[in-house]
């Protein structure tokens, strides 16, 4: 019963993520949104993590079966994508290497400033 309260409770969090979608005219996507007010109530206090942490470890650890259907997908449409496919390789690599940067330089700047703070 305890992972079914949980669940719901994570469910609803995505649910208001969704409406949030619906009524504001930002190119951000739902999950977002729902992540964006997970974090919200749990650093707020309005959830105690406890109150949904082991749905949310069962979710995590469950995670990489939910891509076996994209891959699948993927296989599904090799003809469409084996003309196109040097180039998302190539976008893929340039971005991945970006994303590592940009994180890396964000998290040297945190620690520097946390650093000062003391």
């Amino acid at each position: 019963m305890k992972y079914i309260k949980q669940f719901c409770i994570i469910i609803l969090v995505s649910f208001l993520g969704e409406a949030l979608y619906v009524l504001l005219p930002l190119p951000i996507p739902a999950s977002v949104y729902g992540l964006v007010l997970m974090l919200l109530a749990l650093t707020t206090g309005i959830l105690k993590l406890s109150q949904v942490k082991e749905t949310a470890v069962f979710l995590v650890e469950i995670m990489p079966v939910m891509f076996i259907p994209a891959g699948v997908g993927l296989m599904d449409s090799w003809g469409i994508l084996r003309p196109i496919c040097i180039p998302v390789f190539i976008i893929t690599a340039a971005t991945t290497v970006i994303v590592m940067a940009v994180t890396g330089r964000v998290t040297q700047h945190v620690i520097r400033r946390e650093k000062g703070k003391k």
